[in-house]
């Protein structure tokens, strides 16, 4: 299959003039098409397609037939029965009104061909060069980013229920692979066992006997693999995707000592960014936040949102669930760089936000990375009555390498270490001698013997000072104010939800979520333009009807 561009020579006239007869006040597809034109043209996507071969259909097209599928909520089906029906859709598309469409499957292979060839971020990048050559987008200003969890399209398991699940599909894939080879390997136990879907109700009662099944199912899986491995067996069964989890999951889940089988706990696992949460999306991973766990992933994304213009996503960045905000910080700042989006200020809440990145925003990218910083925890101020012994009331000298406290007391140590994350920080000790007699000690140290009274962890010279200076700030009314408008985010979030489902992946691996993701945004650019230039209020907060009662009486 070829790639052959085809030039858009506008709506034919008379699919314009029906069109506009039948829709005087026009539809989100025609608004879009009189304001931007066709949106995509065939050689943005000329790298998923080869030069020799039968005729592609139009790649623009079917770009611009997935972002109003996640606009509308459509399934591919849907969707080109969409295009074949509804004549809005065919004048957005540029086509004749008896033009018959494509089937629907044509979606699903666009969409593979995309991520084959790395192009999911491409229908982003194309729209957002589309709305800056129109002027309704712009670098500089003021962008705001957050993140959701997204589900991923398989059920959350526990460990008993994986690893159980875990071997059955291995099972199911070579009783319909190589059927005559596995019934020469296992018996009619193994069906009693595997045979239905793993769930946690039908395991035995009681932890002892419960850990006994799950050894039962780890002796089971070594024994299949040893099968699979063994020289009389086909080599293809190795490369069974199947079979290849199951191998990586009972390295993470057992050890085996000889012929003895022990089910790994605690420290012994591997950590959750590194270990399967399911068999059947290898690249899901169980994550927790604010007390609620899912399986699945992260989406982080970030928009404009000066006052007065389009609130437009500019990126979209997707992670394992695993993956803190924090991580994703400089990741941003690079993408927006790369697509000369870069804004003047970037709004975001706390897990985005550290010393370090404060100053590599401002000193890298020539951002003001607005978001609260956390608080000293260490012997904080707890009451009127309570002297301030947090680390704002110590004295630094940075040059000789010394610390004063509130008392006049110097430090007697200062090493340099590094945290398990890498971070550089300065540990200051003070002697015990000196703090033993201090009559605030008991605020100030919970050392009662030993060589150190008082410890502090500074970081880094310059970013110990921004951090202090930050902390200072966001006190300030001033500094809220500036900071109100990182709330408007999470009405993209719920729309992006509500709208295009973002909250369930309804494919498995990230990158065909992340591709999805990419699809929900540029759907909620095209609808947010046109309610734009079409003066659409906002939306309010939405209120409960307990709240606005009025109890002050």
């Amino acid at each position: 299959m070829s790639l052959e561009p085809r030039l858009d020579e506008g709506v034919p006239q008379l699919t314009a003039r029906v069109v506009r007869a039948v829709f005087p006040k026009g539809t989100l597809a025609v608004r879009i098409r009189e304001v931007m034109g066709p949106v995509f043209d065939d050689a943005a996507f000329a790298g998923a397609f080869p030069a020799r071969g039968r005729p592609a259909i139009s790649p623009g097209a079917l770009a611009l037939v997935s972002v109003l599928q996640y606009a509308e909520g459509l399934s591919d089906r849907q969707a080109a029965d969409q295009v074949r029906a509804r004549m809005d859709w065919k004048f957005l598309l540029g086509l004749e009104l008896d033009d018959p469409g494509f089937d629907f499957t044509v979606l699903s292979d666009f969409r593979s061909r995309l991520i084959e060839h790395g192009l999911e971020e491409q229908v982003l990048e194309v729209m957002l060069a589309r709305l800056s050559d129109t002027g309704v987008l712009r670098a500089g200003g003021r962008q705001r980013t957050d993140s959701t969890h997204v589900l991923a399209a398989v059920r959350t398991l526990n460990r008993m229920e994986f690893v159980g699940e875990t071997l059955r599909a291995a099972l199911e894939a070579l009783a319909a692979a190589a059927p005559d080879w596995l019934a020469g390997v296992i018996d009619s136990s193994w069906v009693e066992r595997y045979g239905a879907r793993i769930d946690s109700y039908r395991f035995p009662k009681g932890d002892h006997v419960r850990r006994e099944w799950a050894e039962q199912v780890g002796r089971d899986g070594f024994a299949f693999l040893d099968a699979v491995g063994q020289a009389a067996a086909p080599l293809w069964l190795r490369e069974i995707p199947a079979v290849r989890v199951l191998h990586r999951a009972w390295s993470e889940q057992y050890h085996r000592d000889r012929q003895e089988v022990r089910w790994r706990e605690g420290k012994d696992l591997p950590p959750g960014r590194q270990r399967l949460a399911s068999p059947y999306d290898i690249d899901a991973r169980y994550g927790a936040k604010r007390g609620s766990g899912w399986t699945g992933y992260k989406t982080h994304l970030t928009e404009t949102c000066e006052p007065g213009t389009a609130h437009l996503i500019t990126n979209v960045e997707t992670t394992d669930a695993t993956v803190d905000d924090t991580a994703m910080t400089e990741t941003i700042h690079q993408r927006l760089g790369k697509r000369q989006m870069m804004p003047d200020e970037h709004v975001v809440d706390a897990g985005y936000v550290t010393a370090a990145h404060i100053l590599a925003a401002r000193n890298d990218h020539g951002i003001t990375l607005l978001g609260p910083v956390g608080t000293d925890t260490s012997h904080g101020k707890r009451d009127k009555q309570t002297p301030d012994l947090s680390q704002a009331a110590f004295h630094v000298d940075w040059d000789t390498q010394k610390v004063t406290c509130p008392q006049g007391k110097t430090s007697a140590s200062w090493s340099d270490r590094r945290k398990p994350s890498g971070t550089p920080v300065a540990q200051i000790y003070f002697a015990f001698t000196d703090c033993e007699p201090c009559t605030l000690r008991h605020h100030c140290t919970k050392a009662t013997r030993g060589r150190w009274g008082r410890q502090l962890s500074l970081l880094p010279r310059e970013q110990q000072q921004i951090l202090a200076q930050q902390r200072d700030e966001q006190q300030t009314d001033e500094w809220k104010a500036r900071y109100d408008i990182r709330a408007g985010i999470e009405g993209t979030i719920s729309q992006a939800v509500r709208r295009t489902r973002l909250r369930r992946t309804p494919y498995r691996g990230q990158a065909k979520t992340h591709l999805a993701n990419v699809l929900s945004a540029s759907a909620i650019n095209i609808i947010r333009l046109d309610a734009w230039l079409h003066g659409t209020p906002v939306g309010k907060t939405r209120t409960s009807h307990l709240t606005r009662l009025d109890l002050t009486a």
